[in-house]
């Protein structure tokens, strides 16, 4: 159980250095061209940051979890890594 919260950890911590550069990206975006869906992008951005920062606290102080929630939880914030890896990389480009 150990192994699977520590990748949800890594995951989590991940996402948030993820998040933070794509956050830079589009705020340097929208300071140029101030369109609406850069906008949202970065409200998007920033309440999945603030998720990420609450599942990252959790997961360093919560008290032993089920099996089944752990391995659930590991799940979600690796696809959830693959998801915001993938919008970082066409960010980037």
């Amino acid at each position: 159980m150990s192994l699977m919260l520590d990748a949800a950890r890594i995951a989590a911590g991940i996402n948030i250095v993820l998040l933070l550069v794509v956050l830079r990206v589009w705020i340097g975006t929208y300071r140029e061209i101030r369109a609406p869906f850069t906008l949202a992008s970065m409200i998007f951005a920033t309440f999945l940051l603030a998720e990420n920062v609450v599942a990252l606290y959790f997961y360093f102080t919560a008290p032993s979890m089920p099996l089944v929630a752990v391995r659930v939880m590991m799940l979600l914030q690796i696809l959830e890594t693959g998801g915001i890896g993938a919008l970082t990389y066409v960010t980037w480009q």
